[in-house]
């Protein structure tokens, strides 16, 4: 069926007179899925190989300030589709969701399970002008009469409810399921390679009428699977993290992706619709950095702070490029932008009459005359717990500088961007006017959009005793108090760390169910010149006290018996740990604590 309807598209362009295929250009909008900013050669990186990419970029406008709508997928696939913000969509978090644990403080808002049909596409928009519209790849936004079918798209291939992959290598299919239009596929064929071969079928099928091909990959999303003669290209690598970019499988699974679009810019090349075709590639959100399933983390994001599932740059902040030769002038773009920017500015450049609506503006001016656009602030809104580690929060950028806000602690974080691009001074303290100024921009926005927000969690039960009495308190569920401590969630540091201001402390909240008398333990980690700060840990009235060593590195962790504790009653208790003096740079690095009956 779907190849009857090919044929039919290049019949009806053939009837179609010249000038009404030509008024309006093809459009090709690539999204790659959790591709970091700082992933593809023209961003940087030393160890990726990405060739097609460094040229596209080359021969187009290339973002430095790009932004996904949300730190995972699915919101910013909605916003890709409709312009619309994520928030206002009810739909701010990968499908169908994390579910509420009871180590979490506060209950997830209930979302939209799928895009709603009553919202308009950008691909129902150039349908109606039009255009043969074509989704060849990851949907995640509904399944069954949610479909990119029912959403504008004459020919759907491989799209459907899921977010990852049944498998990057035929047969495509799993417990009886298969992916859409991928049934006849020879053994052992990359999906990657698959969805290029469809894709350029559809452009061969509809050279001589306008198209849309909207081409959202599932690499390099997780399992981490590539060819193996690419793989070993790449430098071999034990599966220990060091926090750069080492990762042999993800490292090819991007140039299989680097070769998909190489070959769709020389399919149109070769039609002979360079001068008529919009290509743009971005990504749903940054790399993923942090540990989730064999062979990860994937990437590091660095200079960016954290990644996937974080409302830090690393998090947020993708790869844009935009190449419409002769229309688009080449070159760097500074401003920042952000997804729900592109299909308003996708139908501004196809002529669209008609309202453009939407949470975004059009783009098309700064691209193809470079008028500036309007200052503006971003908003981000992701009221959920992420896979990665990442807690519910809001964040606004506004000019440079940015504010991350934690909805479980109430926590605000304010950043510099233009002269700290780390985030890794908090400004708080220092500029509290700011702190308030944008704290109440982003509450208004959220009550503009209808932003749903996380509840308390009826079934909190945090840091549990375990059912040998143990109790482990790590750095991930600790709530940090002042302003530079934080929790850095990279695997090779996986610590409390920044602890260069002595007020600032840490505590947990955990639960007992067997009292008694415990034996605590700290693993810590100490560098060259920061050793010999005293340390207080704390529950109730009891106190426990050490002084720092170092161990030959902040990373370098050691365990120290602290000494003993009583708890005895069952119920919540608060462990807190303080610095009471701090000769040197730092206090230490603290990666968990543990009590032991």
């Amino acid at each position: 069926m779907q190849r009857r309807i090919l044929i039919l598209g290049l019949w009806l362009a053939s009837a179609l007179p010249v000038h009404a295929r030509q008024e309006r250009p093809n459009v090709i909008l690539i999204v790659a899925d959790d591709l970091g900013w700082a992933d593809l050669g023209c961003y940087g990186s030393r160890f990726h190989r990405s060739p097609h990419l460094d040229k596209l970029a080359a021969e187009g406008r290339r973002f430095t300030q790009a932004y996904a709508a949300s730190p995972v997928c699915s919101p910013t696939r909605a916003a890709l589709m409709t312009g619309k913000h994520p928030a206002r969509l009810h739909l701010t978090d990968w499908l169908p969701g994390r579910r509420d644990l009871p180590a979490q403080k506060l209950a997830r808002p209930l979302i939209r399970q799928d895009l709603p049909l009553e919202e308009e596409t950008l691909a129902e928009s150039l349908h109606a002008a039009g255009y043969t519209t074509a989704h060849v790849g990851k949907w995640h936004l509904g399944g069954a009469g949610f479909e990119p079918t029912r959403q504008g798209f004459d020919l759907n291939i491989a799209g459907d409810s899921t977010g990852s992959p049944l498998s990057y290598f035929a047969p495509f299919s799993r417990q009886g399921r298969v992916m859409p239009g991928l049934g006849d596929a020879p053994d052992g064929q990359s999906l990657t390679d698959r969805l290029t071969d469809e894709a350029e079928r559809f452009l061969e099928a509809n050279r001589a009428r306008p198209f849309f091909l909207y081409m959202p990959h599932y690499a390099v999303h997780t399992p981490m699977k590539a060819k193996e003669t690419l793989v070993a290209k790449y430098p071999r690598w034990d599966g220990t993290p060091h926090g750069r970019q080492e990762n042999p499988l993800y490292a090819a699974m991007l140039e299989s992706l680097d070769e998909s679009v190489g070959r769709i810019v020389s399919k149109v090349e070769a039609l002979g619709l360079t001068d008529n075709t919009l290509i743009i590639f971005t990504s749903d959100n940054g790399g993923l950095a942090t540990l989730e399933g064999p062979n990860t983390p994937a990437t590091n994001n660095a200079p960016l702070r954290e990644g996937k599932g974080y409302l830090y740059e690393g998090g947020l902040r993708v790869p844009l490029i935009v190449r419409w030769a002769g229309r688009v002038p080449r070159g760097i773009e500074d401003t920042p932008v952000w997804a729900a920017d592109l299909p308003l500015t996708v139908k501004s450049l196809c002529g669209l009459s008609g309202p453009i609506a939407g949470d975004g503006v059009s783009l098309a001016s700064l691209l193809t005359e470079g008028k500036p656009l309007v200052s503006r602030p971003l908003f981000w809104h992701y009221p959920h717990y992420s896979n990665q580690g990442g807690r519910p929060g809001g964040a606004i950028r506004d000019g440079d500088l940015k504010l991350v806000e934690d909805y479980q602690t109430g926590r605000r974080e304010l950043f510099d961007l233009g002269r700290d691009l780390r985030e890794s001074t908090n400004l708080a303290e220092t500029r509290p006017e700011k702190v308030v100024e944008l704290a109440a921009k982003l509450a208004a926005w959220r009550k503009g959009v209808d932003a749903q927000m996380p509840t308390p969690n009826p079934a909190y039960a945090p840091n549990a005793q375990l059912s040998n009495g143990t109790i482990r308190l790590p750095a991930s569920t600790a709530e940090v108090h002042g302003t530079m401590l934080r929790f850095e969630p990279l695997p090779h540091k996986n610590t409390l760390g920044y602890w260069v201001r002595v007020d600032d402390w840490a505590s947990w909240e955990f639960e007992v169910t067997k009292p008694g008398t415990f034996a605590v333990q700290a693993l810590i980690g100490c560098g060259e010149g920061s050793g010999g700060s005293a340390v207080e840990f704390r529950v109730e009235d009891q106190r426990l006290k050490l002084n720092v060593p170092v161990t030959g590195g902040f990373q370098q962790f050691v365990p120290q018996s602290l000494g003993q504790i009583t708890l005895p009653r069952s119920g919540r208790y608060q462990f807190e740990v303080r610095a009471i003096s701090k000769p040197g740079p730092a206090v230490m690095d603290l990666r968990e604590v543990t009590l032991s009956p």
